[in-house]
């Protein structure tokens, strides 16, 4: 990785002569870059410093169009006004966080900023200053690099040679349809604010500071509340994102398929490899860390390691999903046959739990409780339990205590979108004891997990995990199984892969 300045040394030139240093004057606002007192730049010739700010050409960008959701960001905009009239909003994107000493983790924009602007870009702020009428939108975001100061070579953090270049203020209005200003004088501006102000608060710690005299977190809570409960229900746009986020999963669980046998001669992390290259090829990344669980890793609910051996006669559990470039995301499940054939009891235990999610996706219909469809797979779960003669029943026993979650652990679902776990900060209300609406989306998913070390159960069940995993669309008139291209019965899914493999 070459030198980044500002970091480390500038190319090859480290001997610098020790003398005073002052600031080169900068445009108002911008942080200026030291320079020696005899030159324009630490460690760089004045040949070189003024060799590097002519000979560019004009890459200015004109005619843009706006993003394809900028009438629903525009829409967004104005139900969020209309909740806090008179009101100060401040919604931050947030802030590259360090991997290691000089390096990054990829930035993702927080999903309040993204929902509300389309804009994925670190540092942007989207801030509504109340009006007469309303609401003025701005949002605030870092220039394109200065080339008289030197910053767009010099400046390894945010220089364009360094990191790409950036819209201009200009060309971000035309993209986003909001009036674009520079971040960089948004601190002063927030600090000589008055009136009331709300902040969305874990992202931007420079802005929340800057408002730290002006903010209480019970008021910035309820800013927070209203966005999540603002995406339970998608539009269009959102679903149709959804479905191509299911799409490319649906194409990234063949690629596993299709590649089982190297899988056994490495690892899990062959897995997780092959899904994550339709994930980058055909979106952002992916939605979450892929759990592929192999053997009995797959009774580890959130199993990431993906170390351990793929075996034929095993199980894979594959928990996986492509998030879109506008970061919707998929979460999709399916336990596979490694060798493409269950064993009886594999079979058994994977047919119970399939039961038990047609009974849950059967229950997603607008007007039924959210926790309708956790009841319904429940009961089925619990059901076969007796039958197997693993607890005690009647059935009605085992639920009212609850005696199932020894194996089946966790929730039925949730909700999803620009989260995997979307809408999270909702209120009760709201969310696990409201009801479902058209346009909701989320995930049905039982499972049933036999730990290796469970003692209670037969031999032959330990270190089964088995879970499926789909993502369902409220309807009008019921619902619709967006992953539904997957094969889930378990002789469709022997078919399917034998299909595959060739």
């Amino acid at each position: 990785m070459d030198g980044v300045p500002g970091r480390g040394v500038v190319g090859e030139e480290k001997a610098v002569a020790e003398e005073s240093a002052s600031p080169v004057e900068a445009p108002e606002g911008e942080k200026p870059i030291k320079q020696r007192k005899n030159g324009l730049y630490p460690g760089v010739s004045d040949e070189l410093a003024e060799n590097m700010k002519s000979g560019w050409a004009d890459t200015a960008l004109h005619g843009l169009a706006p993003l394809a959701q900028a009438d629903r960001t525009a829409a967004r905009r104005a139900a969020l006004s209309a909740r806090f009239p008179g009101e100060r909003l401040v919604i931050p994107a947030g802030n590259l966080k360090t991997r290691s000493n000089d390096t990054e983790y990829p930035f993702r924009a927080s999903v309040e900023y993204a929902y509300l602007t389309g804009d994925q870009t670190e540092d942007g702020v989207l801030v509504l200053e109340p009006t007469a009428g309303g609401h003025k939108a701005t949002i605030y975001l870092r220039p394109r690099s200065n080339r008289e100061n030197g910053e767009f070579w010099l400046d390894g953090v945010a220089g364009e040679l360094w990191v790409g270049r950036r819209h201009s203020l200009a060309e971000a209005e035309q993209v986003y349809g909001i009036a674009a200003a520079d971040v960089r004088l948004l601190p002063e501006a927030l600090r000589e604010a008055t009136g009331p102000v709300r902040v969305v608060r874990g992202h931007d710690a420079g802005i929340e500071a800057a408002l730290a005299d002006k903010v209480t977190g019970e008021h910035d809570d309820e800013l927070r509340v209203f966005l999540s409960e603002a995406r339970l229900v998608k539009d269009e746009f959102e679903i149709g994102e959804l479905q191509k986020a299911v799409d490319s999963t649906v194409r990234g669980f063949e690629d596993v398929v299709k590649t089982l046998d190297r899988a056994e001669a490495t690892s899990e992390r062959y897995i997780e490899g092959t899904f994550f290259l339709r994930a980058r090829v055909e979106g952002n990344d992916i939605g979450y860390g892929s759990i592929c669980a192999a053997g009995a890793h797959a009774c580890t609910l959130h199993w990431k390691h993906n170390d351990g051996p793929v075996r034929s006669g095993e199980l894979l559990l594959l928990d996986a999903g492509v998030e879109t470039h506008t970061l919707y995301t998929a979460d999709v499940t399916r336990t596979l046959p490694v060798n493409g054939r269950y064993t009886e009891v594999q079979r058994k235990v994977y047919d119970a739990v399939y039961d038990a999610q047609e009974a849950g996706i059967a229950a997603v219909k607008p007007g039924a409780k959210y926790r309708d469809f956790h009841d319904a797979a429940q009961r089925v779960l619990a059901a076969r339990l007796v039958e197997w003669g693993l607890v005690e029943g009647p059935v009605e026993r085992v639920l009212e205590l609850a005696l199932q979650r020894r194996w089946t652990l966790h929730g039925t679902g949730h909700m999803l979108g620009l989260d995997v776990h979307d809408c999270a900060v909702a209120r009760r209300e709201t969310y696990v004891d409201g009801v479902l609406e058209p346009g909701m989306c989320l995930t049905v998913e039982p499972g049933l997990y036999f730990q290796a070390d469970d003692l209670t159960v037969p031999e032959e069940y330990r270190g089964i995990g088995v879970r499926i995993e789909d993502d369902i669309l409220v309807t009008e008139d019921g619902n619709r199984n967006l992953s539904g291209g997957l094969p889930r019965r378990s002789d469709e899914v022997e078919l399917w892969m034998a299909k595959l493999r060739g």
